[in-house]
């Protein structure tokens, strides 16, 4: 039965029912369609996922993650463990993070905040949009250019490469999270006296916090899985290597290489078990983003 609206009296009635014809073809049709897209898309990585938990979870074990140092290729899998990759992988993008997200949550605020329309802003802005689409091998061999060839590897090295990939998108996360934050709360604020930074601190960046915490956090979770910028900048060693400012380190991006490179089976194994925990690790940070950002938003409502 078709439903109307009556408005009242002297006002036109407003068909509420549903469109009819060849609209209501063409709704069902793009209805499939994206239904159709989602499967397909949902296809390969479900594949993926499958395979990785199939082949790796049997080398996953508390030994695995915390034993060291990393056996050779030509031992078989239970001997040592991938401790110093994990350790590694935890000190680089913990470092990478603490130097690019700060810079990248000030650039946002500036691009939005401050910069207008100045010449300043828009070259922000378009250096940052290049460097998100910058392979992560070019950001590997400029900071082998820069920093390795005078100072030797290190894991800070490492970092500076994770950093520069990790920075463009924290940038445009906080600049698309801060224009999200209605207009009226900073007029409010200005007429009762608050200045600009005032309002930006304890305004505005309250206001968006939990989205600029999810973009950082996916932020994190992708520069802990790149490889190419690792190999050009800490080698793979096999001991951990605490002092991250001095000396080859490991992480488990670059012994997934190593080791799915390696005909033994014992290596391969080994490759396939570092691919399921940094998968976990970057699966753990996705949840946590996911739930800082509900969290958040329920305080902000």
């Amino acid at each position: 039965m078709a439903a109307t609206a009556n408005p009242g009296p002297g006002q036109p009635t407003v068909d509420l029912r549903e469109p009819a014809g060849w609209r209501r073809t063409k709704n069902q049709f793009a209805t499939i369609v994206m239904w159709a897209a989602f499967v397909i898309t949902l296809i390969p990585l479900v594949l993926v996922l499958y395979t990785v938990i199939q082949k790796g979870a049997s080398a996953i074990s508390w030994q695995f993650l915390t034993g060291g140092p990393i056996p050779p290729n030509v031992l078989p899998l239970g001997v040592g463990g991938m401790g110093p990759a994990v350790i590694g992988t935890l000190e680089i993008t913990g470092l990478a993070a603490l130097m690019a997200i700060p810079l990248g949550v000030l650039g946002g605020v500036y691009l939005n905040e401050y910069g207008g329309t100045s010449w300043l802003a828009q070259l922000l802005a378009f250096l940052s949009d290049v460097m998100t689409g910058v392979p992560s091998i070019v950001m590997g061999l400029f900071i082998f250019t820069i920093w390795i060839l005078h100072f030797g590897y290190s894991g800070v090295a490492g970092a500076f490469a994770l950093a520069c990939l990790m920075l463009p998108i924290v940038i445009r996360s906080t600049f698309e999270m801060l224009r999200l934050v209605p207009d009226s709360l900073r007029q409010g604020s200005y007429a009762l006296g608050a200045t600009k930074a005032r309002v930006t601190v304890t305004v505005v960046l309250p206001a968006a916090i939990g989205g600029i915490v999810s973009g950082s956090l996916l932020a994190v979770a992708r520069a802990a899985g790149e490889t190419a910028p690792l190999l050009f900048t800490i080698l793979t060693v096999e001991a951990t290597n605490t002092n991250i400012f001095s000396g080859a380190n490991t992480a488990l991006s670059t012994q997934i290489f190593v080791n799915a490179t390696s005909p033994y089976v014992g290596a391969e194994s080994r490759a396939w078990g570092s691919a399921l925990a940094l998968i976990a690790m970057a699966f753990i940070l996705i949840i946590i983003a996911r739930v800082v950002t509900a969290r958040f938003t329920r305080y902000t409502r």
